[in-house]
């Protein structure tokens, strides 16, 4: 090896070892700091009181029945919106319908309790399951709830009158001995999201 090339690997090993050196010794401050942070969500709780709102037997046509119950939102977020949705069950006792017992079913949402001749809206069971939910919020909830929705820890009476209605001309005597299971499911939506 040439003394070029020896001078040259030596120079090269000097720098190296120089640059291994530096880089050792160089430090840098440093600090770090924690946060805690918590999503937690809310919650939306609709409650109806009392849970069966009508439980009556030996109807007939020209039955009126009159029903309240109250709506509680019991959660920790306000309820913008509630819809209501019908579904019921007719148990044919001697198998001989030709119609829905749930047409001859008027259902009148009424104003309140001291209003009792106010009808809100009217309609038939019948109807009323093959509407949309968000219909009846139309006509029923928005007039009573309003642009305020139902707020935390508030609730609302609602009045109901179920009438069996019907015809003198309309053969009703396929309805005698049977029942109807109706099941109403009321859903509050939450208000919308803001900027926190």
């Amino acid at each position: 090896m040439g003394i070029k090339k020896q001078l040259g690997m030596g120079v090269t090993t000097a720098v190296l070892g120089l640059t291994l050196v530096g880089g050792g010794t160089f430090a840098y401050f440093s600090d770090s700091a924690e946060t805690n942070n918590t999503f937690a969500a809310g919650t939306l709780d609709l409650s109806a009181e009392p849970t069966e709102i009508i439980d009556v037997d030996n109807l007939q046509p020209g039955d009126t029945m009159i029903r309240d119950f109250e709506l509680q939102n019991n959660g920790s977020l306000d309820i913008d919106n509630v819809t209501l949705e019908t579904d019921y069950t007719v148990i044919d006792a001697e198998g001989d319908n030709t119609a829905d017992f749930g047409e001859f079913i008027e259902v009148e949402f009424l104003y309140n309790a001291d209003n009792l001749d106010e009808v809100i809206y009217q309609t038939t069971l019948s109807e009323l399951q093959d509407m949309e939910p968000e219909a009846i919020s139309e006509h029923v909830f928005y007039p009573e709830l309003g642009d305020d929705g139902l707020p935390v820890d508030e609730s609302h009476d609602l009045v109901v009158q179920f009438n069996f209605v019907g015809d003198v001309e309309e053969d009703l005597n396929q309805f005698q001995g049977d029942s109807l299971e109706l099941e109403w499911t009321f859903t509050g939506t939450q208000t919308e999201g803001e900027e926190r």
